[in-house]
């Protein structure tokens, strides 16, 4: 019987090469339970991976890196490693799904390692990218495999349990890292939040620490190079209202009291900012990939961080000629602060934060949890005077801050607002007071007493109004309940807001939500357009904001002075004449028969039609998706870029039939989910 047992626990792992192809650039060959994976990391060097598919056997038997056409060995002997948290989502008080306000740190919940039982594995060839999937995979309800994606071109790789459950209701989050029995590491390497290189010589018994740092990477270093683990910059992250840097790396042994080997990798905090904590969301039979990258090195002394950090143009919105960069969104109540003596520096902590990031406009969102909005005029009108003044001071060289607001009055739901110069204008209107007056202080003054007199402001004043967070925490149910009120109709209100709210690890793309709501919105007739919402509070720069944020690249020939107004910035907003990004994929072209975002075309009776893209990427790319309706249905049409390398920018030309369709728009995404989408060509 032990003999028996013994022969079972050693028997050969079938290894599936059926869909890998053999006159590729990779090799992939399998003996006695040991699968070899080589790729190419550049033109002139390779990366091998050997796998050991033997029970109880470390995954990762070597992994090593040609320098000079010779191999050096990296890391041996590790074994991928997750932790998966499983809570409860509220799906019956609030919106479903798209729920917010949900707080699953305070419910029940447990945690499981994520086991993987070696049964069989598989090599799968797609572009430039290679599969190796290892099966199973097991935490509580939840199965699936383990798959590691190499990408040609670049030592990097993701590792990935996707997994799902059939039980409903569920919110999850998840760590991960790369763990050993035996020391693998000399050093552990990362950025300390002030963007300092620190390092720890590692001792094997240590309990493991969790850190904050910069860049969200912990880079062990062996003998002859290091492995950087990261995770997708932005799919990592799900929605806060706070981005509190919480620690998201960690090293030592005995993380969590769960993984009792020597690892190093990325964690989440319960606990969130300690307000609303909705964790990630996992409907039934999903594909949930709780993923991670390492980008390999045969350098030392943490100088892998720099290739990191490439991908994400070291946390900033990369220039663009022709483009300025827009934030929307801010609760910073940076006027509360200065009104009641705060300490604040000549440049508060959220202007050097949002600077840092490279924004260049920032939209204020104020008197938001502070202030007093809804005052008659005696306290309104002094902090609307002193919101002018503060942001007229912080507006300097390439960087101008735009006051605004989150009204939440008249309309319904949420929604926000921009003027194209200071306006003062009061929440309500008693009878005898008239709707507009002059005041020997502050000039103009409005009192707005309706969703009528809202509509007349901002048509007065060539203001712009659209839904915050659509469908979703205080618009819960909006813009469709408002959809045919004059005030949605008018050009004044520009449509709705975008953020990755709510996350979803099963999606190869974020925002979901706001990106439906942009089809349905053109399917009703309207030229609406979606721009990008950061709705954060508080900011510094030590916080882990670059994960939280979107950015808004607007076409403008140059960036407006403060004290001349900022009329062009509405412009470009209500022409559609800007795209959305988390940073790492930048659309600057996308035409239309020759006509860009806010234009329109006429089609050929054939209803055949050229589209110009120019993509500018960072991670490998993943897809490509034509979007268009005609009134009553949304059509995609998917283009694979998994052919596309790491670090590229190329143009692109498809050709589409748009026949008997109002509008078409599109949208990129890596194989990070990190992504961009264009505004609305409207056919006519």
């Amino acid at each position: 019987m032990l003999m028996f047992l013994s022969m079972l626990a050693n028997a050969q792992v079938p290894v599936n090469l059926h869909d890998f192809d053999k006159r590729g650039e990779v090799t992939a060959t399998a003996k006695e339970n040991h699968l070899n994976v080589t790729w190419p990391v550049s033109e002139a060097e390779k990366g091998k991976i050997t796998f050991n598919l033997e029970k109880g056997k470390p995954l990762f038997e070597s992994i090593q890196l040609s320098e000079a056409g010779t191999y050096k060995e990296i890391a041996s002997n590790l074994d991928p490693a997750f932790v998966l948290t499983v809570g409860k989502r509220d799906l019956t008080t609030q919106s479903g799904w798209n729920i917010f306000f949900d707080k699953t740190a305070y419910l029940p919940y447990e945690a499981y390692t994520v086991n993987l039982e070696k049964q069989r594995a598989e090599v799968v060839s797609s572009g430039t990218r290679t599969k190796i999937i290892v099966s199973d995979v097991k935490a509580g309800d939840f199965s699936g495999t383990l798959e590691i994606t190499l990408y040609n071109g670049s030592p990097l790789l993701n590792v990935a349990a996707v997994v799902s459950t059939q039980k409903d209701s569920v919110a999850i989050i998840y760590d991960a890292g790369l763990v050993s029995k035996k020391p693998v590491w000399k050093e552990i390497f990362w950025s300390d939040t002030e963007d300092y290189l620190q390092s720890s010589e590692v001792d094997a018994a240590a309990a493991s620490q969790d850190i904050a740092v910069k860049y969200r990477t912990i880079i062990g270093e062996s003998s002859d190079g290091s492995i950087a683990v990261f995770p997708p910059p932005h799919q990592y992250f799900y929605p806060l209202d706070n981005a509190y840097n919480l620690k998201f790396v960690w090293y030592g042994s005995n993380y969590r009291g769960m993984l009792p080997e020597y690892g190093i990798g990325i964690r989440q905090d319960l606990m969130g900012d300690r307000r609303h904590v909705p964790w990630f969301n996992a409907p039934p039979a999903t594909q949930q990939r709780l993923n991670f990258f390492c980008l390999l090195s045969t350098q030392k002394d943490g100088k892998v961080l720099e290739k990191v950090k490439q991908f994400t143009h070291g946390d900033s919105y990369k220039p663009l000629p022709g483009y300025n960069t827009m934030a929307s969104h801010f609760h910073t109540e940076h006027i509360d602060d200065v009104l009641t003596h705060k300490p604040i520096t000549e440049i508060p902590g959220h202007v050097k934060a949002l600077r840092n990031l490279g924004v260049n406009i920032m939209h204020l969102g104020e008197f938001h949890l502070a202030g007093n909005p809804r005052d008659p005029g005696p306290r309104r009108l002094p902090e609307l005077k002193l919101m002018f003044d503060e942001c007229a001071r912080l507006s300097s060289g390439n960087f101008l801050m735009l006051p605004g607001e989150e009204p939440n009055i008249y309309f319904g739901g949420h929604w926000m607002n921009l003027f194209p110069k200071p306006v003062y204008w009061i929440m309500s209107r008693q009878e005898g007071q008239p709707f507009v007056q002059d005041d020997p202080e502050y000039g103009k003054i409005y009192r707005v007493g309706s969703k009528e007199e809202m509509l007349q402001l901002l048509e007065q004043e060539n203001g712009l109004a659209w839904t915050a967070h659509a469908r979703t925490k205080g618009s819960t149910g909006f813009p469709d309940q408002y959809k045919e009120e004059a005030f949605f109709q008018s050009d004044r209100f520009l449509g709705a807001a975008w953020k990755a709210i709510p996350a979803d690890l099963s999606q190869p793309r974020l925002g979901k939500r706001a990106l439906d709501l942009m089809d349905d919105m053109a399917n009703w007739g309207y030229k609406k357009y979606v721009i990008g919402e950061a709705d954060l509070f508080k900011l510094e720069p030590d916080y882990e904001i670059y994960g939280h944020m979107n950015i808004n690249y607007l076409q403008l020939d140059k960036l407006p002075k403060f004290e001349e107004g900022w009329q062009p910035v509405l412009d470009a907003m209500e022409d559609g004449r800007f795209f959305v990004s988390t940073g790492e994929v930048l659309l600057p072209v996308f035409k239309v028969n020759g006509r860009g975002p806010g234009e329109s075309i006429k089609l050929n009776n054939n209803g055949k039609a050229a589209i110009d893209l120019e993509i500018d990427w960072t991670f490998p790319l993943n897809f490509a998706e034509v979007i268009s309706g005609d009134g009553k249905q949304v059509y995609r049409e998917r283009i694979n870029l998994n052919k596309t390398e790491a670090f590229g920018k190329q143009n692109f030309r498809f050709t589409t039939n748009l026949k008997g369709r109002k509008w078409v728009r599109l949208e990129v995404w890596d194989v990070a989910s990190n992504g961009a989408f264009t505004q609305f060509v409207w056919v006519e």
